[in-house]
C-alpha cells in the first residue's frame, strides 16, 4: 500500500512554521504535524489565530491516523503546543487528538538533561552536556528578556531584536510537556536514525539528515557568521513581491548619533565612558542571544519523504552547520538532487538554505511546467534580521532565486481572513 497523492497545507501563523501533510491512501488519510509556532502574526489576522488552526487541523484529521514532528523547541514553531491550565487551548486541541507518534531532535531526549555544572562528571557524554548547556543558556534569554522591559537606553529597533530573540528563545516549557506526554510513543533522532513514522505511512520512505549527534559532528555546537559561498549575502535587484525596504531609503547624515539622556546628571567627562558602557552591554545581550538562537537552529530535524520518484524536504530552521553534515555525504547529495518540494529553512534566512543544497536541486526550472520545484516559505517581513545588514528575514537574494527558479508559495501573500495555503502533489 502507498499513497497517491499529498495535500500540504501551510498555516498562517506569521513569523513561524506549521504544515499538515494528509498523505491519500485507497480508503484513509494519514496525517504528518510539522511544527505549530508563531513569535507575530501580521495585522489584521486573529488574535486567536492558534486556536483557529488548532480546531482546523482537528477537523481535518478526528479519528484518523496522526503524528507529530516538532523539529526544535525555538517558540516560533512549538509555541502552539502549548496548554493553559483549566482553559480551552490550542496544545490541548492537538493533544486531544491521541497522536500516535512524537517525533523530535535528539537534543530534546529527558534522558540526556544532565545538570552539568563543571567538567564532565564519570560517564555523561558530550550529547549530555551541550543539552545542560542549551537549558543554561535558555535562562540566559529569560534573564536578557526580562531585563528588555526593565532598561530604557535601547534604540527601538535594538529593543525590537532582543525581545524577539529572548522570548523566541525561552524554554517554552508548557509546550514542551505537552509534547513529552501526548502520545505514549516518542521518538528523539538524529542524522542517519530510523522512525516509527515509516510504520503510519506505507509506502513512504524516511530519512532524517540533520541534526547529527555532537559524536558525529561538533559543528552544530557553532556557527559562523559570514560565508560568501554559502549565504545570500550579496546584493541583487530588490525583489519587487517585498516592496519598499530600509536599503532603498536615504541613509541618515550622523547614523550613530544618540540623545545625550544623562546630560545634567553626571559630569561632561563621565558621559561618554557611560555611553559607551550601555552600548557595550547591549551588544553583549544581543549576542548571547543570537548564540543560543543559531544553536537552538542547529538542532533541528531534517526530514526528507520519499515516495516513488517524488521527495518532499523539511529542514525546520536547519543551519550550515546542520547542514554540512549531510551534504559531505554523497548518497545524501544523489537524494537531494531529485527534491520535488522544498520546505524553504528558517523561514527565508541567508544562511539555511545554503547554496551547494540550492544547486542540488535539479527541479529548479525558470520555466513553469509540471516537473517544477515547488518551494513553500512560511514567514513575515519586519521581524528578524535587519535590511541594512543584509540579515533580513525573508533574505531578498534567496527570495529572488526561489521566485525565479521555482513555484514559490509564501504566506506573506495570504489576507488577513485565509487561514492557509493547499498545495498538494501526485504521487502515483
Amino acid at each position: 500500500m502507498k499513497p497517491s497523492r499529498v495535500v500540504i497545507i501551510s498555516y498562517q501563523v506569521g513569523f513561524g512554521d506549521c504544515f499538515l501533510l494528509s498523505f491519500e491512501y485507497p480508503n484513509e488519510q494519514r496525517h504528518v504535524l510539522i511544527d505549530f509556532g508563531s513569535t507575530g502574526l501580521p495585522d489584521g489576522v486573529p488574535k486567536n489565530q492558534l486556536e483557529l488552526i488548532a480546531n482546523n487541523i482537528a477537523e481535518r484529521t478526528k479519528d484518523q491516523r496522526l503524528a507529530v514532528v516538532a523539529t526544535h523547541r525555538h517558540k516560533d514553531h512549538i509555541s502552539g503546543f502549548a496548554t493553559k491550565k483549566q482553559r480551552p487551548s490550542s496544545g490541548k486541541t492537538i493533544a486531544d487528538l491521541k497522536p500516535e507518534l512524537v517525533l523530535q531532535p535528539w537534543t530534546e531526549d529527558p534522558k540526556l538533561a544532565v545538570d552539568a555544572k563543571g567538567p564532565l562528571p564519570p560517564g555523561v557524554s558530550l550529547s549530555a552536556h551541550h543539552v545542560s548547556s542549551l537549558a543554561a543558556m535558555q535562562q540566559v534569554a529569560g534573564a536578557i528578556f526580562s531585563e528588555v522591559k526593565r532598561v530604557r537606553y535601547l534604540s527601538p529597533s535594538l529593543r525590537q531584536e532582543l525581545s524577539f530573540m529572548g522570548e523566541n528563545n525561552l524554554a517554552n516549557l508548557d509546550a514542551v510537556e505537552n509534547l513529552m506526554t501526548m502520545s505514549a510513543t516518542r521518538e528523539y533522532a538524529k542524522a542517519g536514525d530510523k522512525t516509527a513514522l515509516e510504520d503510519l505511512l506505507p509506502g513512504i520512505k524516511i530519512d532524517i539528515l540533520g541534526p547529527p549527534s555532537i559524536e558525529q559532528s561538533e559543528k552544530i555546537t557553532k556557527q559562523r557568521s559570514r560565508d560568501q559561498d554559502e549565504f545570500w549575502h550579496l546584493m541583487a535587484n530588490a525583489a519587487s513581491s517585498l516592496g519598499p525596504t530600509k536599503v532603498q531609503r536615504v541613509a541618515p547624515l550622523f547614523p550613530d548619533f544618540t540623545v545625550d539622556r544623562t546630560a545634567g546628571r553626571f559630569p561632561i567627562d563621565a558621559r561618554w565612558i557611560i555611553s559607551q558602557a550601555k552600548r557595550l552591554r547591549a551588544d553583549q545581550m544581543l549576542r548571547l542571544v543570537r548564540i543560543l538562537d543559531n544553536v537552538l537552529n542547529n538542532t533541528s530535524l531534517i526530514l526528507l519523504f520519499r515516495c516513488g520518484s517524488k521527495s518532499l524536504l523539511f529542514p525546520g530552521d536547519a543551519q550550515i552547520e546542520n547542514w554540512s553534515f549531510a551534504l559531505g555525504q554523497a548518497a545524501v547529495r544523489e537524494k537531494l538532487k531529485k527534491v520535488d518540494l522544498y520546505k524553504v529553512g528558517h523561514h527565508g534566512s541567508l544562511n539555511a538554505t545554503p547554496k551547494s543544497l540550492w544547486d542540488l536541486f535539479d527541479r529548479k526550472s525558470v520555466e513553469d511546467n509540471p516537473d517544477r520545484l515547488q518551494t513553500l516559505m512560511s514567514t513575515m517581513a519586519h521581524k528578524h534580521g535587519d535590511e541594512e545588514r543584509r540579515t533580513e528575514v525573508p533574505r531578498q537574494t534567496l527570495v529572488q532565486a526561489l521566485d525565479r527558479q521555482s513555484a514559490l508559495f509564501t504566506t506573506q501573500s495570504l489576507n488577513e481572513k485565509e487561514l492557509f495555503h493547499e498545495t498538494s502533489l501526485d504521487l502515483s
